[in-house]
């Protein structure tokens, strides 16, 4: 059901693409990662940084974030 005579389907497309990427050397991966989106993101986050934030080794920890980090990184 292509528009044009001859047009690929998107699945030609994408093995076409695969084919061609794996031809340069290049494999896919796929990896799954927390949606940051989500509020149940938000509530963990906030409760491990607050859990951070109050360990007894709290500044040890930002002194060592804040001698790795780029400056003017802010």
């Amino acid at each position: 059901m292509n528009a044009r005579p001859g047009a690929k389907s998107t699945a030609q497309r994408v093995r076409a693409f695969r084919e061609r990427m794996r031809a340069r050397g290049l494999r896919p991966v796929q990896i799954w990662l927390p949606d940051t989106r989500t509020e149940q993101f938000a509530r963990q986050a906030r409760e491990q940084s607050l859990a951070v934030a109050r360990s007894a080794r709290a500044r040890v920890d930002q002194d060592f974030i804040d001698a790795i980090s780029e400056p003017g990184g802010e």
